[in-house]
């Protein structure tokens, strides 16, 4: 995309096609990550193994934790770019670009080398049993003790990529992993083939996120000259304003996700003090509940860089008219999601699995998350204006809220008042509050950019 071309996206194009051309693509790519999720889960789930699906279940945090890596450099360098090129400050996009990309390389070798020394006490911290340590041991080996760098660097440089209005190219290198996962997943877990069960799904996670991070590189190669995306050692240096820029945006959602993966430890280890079956019913469930999460999380993600943009170029009116055409297409959609999990629980759980224990665990499970997911798409669209435009504190404090305030002791008062089902319906709590949180603190953000262009 050349300059001309991302300017009139920016600025020209009609809301609804703007705002179509760069959240489709990263709807769609989300959607594939969920598939490919699904895939883990519906393909170990053909074992007819509870212990193997539960593994992938209680790794699970361990995964998520890779997202707060992502956040901090792949959500705030974009953020930090997005507005830079809003100014027309096209060093600062460069030298942002550069920091996120080194910076994501070196967290993932870390965190895969911690992950390797502690896997013992990690494993007893993600509530595996006995009986699901070795299942779950093997999956980690592949996703997290050998492929952590792949995994956060491929997200990494899909939001670089996006954030100069490439949505495509970002989608289509994230896709292109994912849909190499589906094809190797029954490859590597079933009997036909290698028969690793858990184990496999993870080889499989691991080699497809090596192949995404390939066409990453393949594409800035060929587009070098034409975009801004630069991964050049020259241009990364450890400025303090591009370090504070990131970093501002970076943090706050990096421990969103910190704390989003803890809040998923403690439901899980909720979970699984009511057996396997249990705990596969609680995986199942968060897998079909991603489908719609996702969406919307897709849409605030690729509505950030024109949010980001206008905001820096002092365009609030455009900036309003992005967010209240979200809000309505996502709402709308969410509503009908609700209703369709609702009324079909019971059929989407028997789809991954043929246990009427699972069934019946999935289907209240299933019932109770779907509730809170119109609440869930007002918070995200909320946090992801907070990030586009800077607000790292207000981001950082719905972090907070969210979780440590209102899911987790929802969850421990929820369980000991309703054991077990009780921990659906934490989230909605939460959510709700948060919702109603997000609309003022959005409200009174326009109100004061309004009235600093009157001045």
């Amino acid at each position: 995309m050349n300059n001309e071309n991302r300017t009139q996206l920016f600025e020209q194009t009609p809301i609804p096609k703007a705002v179509a051309k760069l959240a489709v693509p990263t709807i769609l790519s989300s959607l594939v990550m969920v598939l490919y999720n699904l895939a883990d889960t519906y393909f170990v789930g053909m074992l007819n193994d509870p212990i193997q699906n539960a593994a992938v279940t209680l790794a699970a945090p361990v995964l998520l934790a890779f997202n707060a890596i992502n956040n901090l450099f792949g959500v705030g360098s974009s953020s930090m770019m997005s507005r830079a090129l809003g100014r027309k400050d096209y060093d600062t996009v460069y030298r942002s670009s550069a920091f996120g990309f080194y910076c994501a390389v070196c967290s993932g070798i870390l965190f895969s080398l911690i992950c390797t020394i502690f896997l013992t006490p990690l494993l007893s911290l993600l509530g595996a049993s006995p009986e699901t340590t070795a299942a779950t041991a093997g999956y980690l080996k592949w996703t997290t003790c050998l492929g952590a760098t792949p995994a956060i660097l491929n997200v990494v440089m899909a939001y670089l990529v996006r954030s100069e209005g490439n949505a495509l190219h970002a989608s289509i290198g994230t896709m292109s992993g994912c849909l190499l996962n589906i094809i190797l997943d029954p490859i590597f877990i079933l009997p036909w083939g290698f028969h690793m069960g858990a184990a496999g799904a993870g080889l499989a996670t691991f080699l497809s996120n090596c192949v995404a991070c390939c066409y990453f590189f393949i594409l800035l190669f060929i587009k070098r000259g034409k975009t801004y995306v630069c991964i050049h050692p020259r241009m990364f240096r450890l400025n303090k304003n591009i370090i504070l820029g990131v970093c501002g945006v970076g943090v706050p959602a990096a421990i969103q996700n910190l704390l989003n993966v803890t809040g998923m430890t403690i439901l899980n280890n909720f979970t699984s003090a009511y057996g396997a079956n249990a705990v596969a019913a609680m995986g199942i469930t968060q897998k079909l509940y991603m489908i719609p999460m996702y969406i919307s999380q897709g849409l605030s993600q690729g509505i950030m860089p024109l949010i980001s943009y206008n905001y820096a170029s002092g365009n609030i009116k455009r900036m309003k008219k992005t967010l209240f055409f979200s809000a309505k297409t996502v709402l709308t959609f969410m509503l009908i999601a609700v209703v369709f999990y609702h009324s079909t629980a019971s059929s989407l759980i028997r789809l991954f699995m043929e246990n009427e224990e699972i069934i019946a665990y999935g289907t209240r499970f299933l019932q109770g998350f779907c509730l809170g997911l119109p609440f869930l798409c007002l918070d995200f669209l909320a946090v992801g204006v907070f990030q586009a435009v800077g607000m790292g504190r207000e981001s950082f404090l719905f972090a907070i809220l969210r979780k440590i305030v209102l899911e987790i002791p929802a969850l421990c008062i929820l369980n000991a008042l309703f054991p077990l089902y009780g921990l659906a319906y934490a989230q909605l709590t939460a959510e709700m509050i948060l919702a109603a949180a997000a609309v003022i603190v959005l409200y009174r953000m326009f109100q004061k950019l309004q009235k600093k262009q009157k001045l």
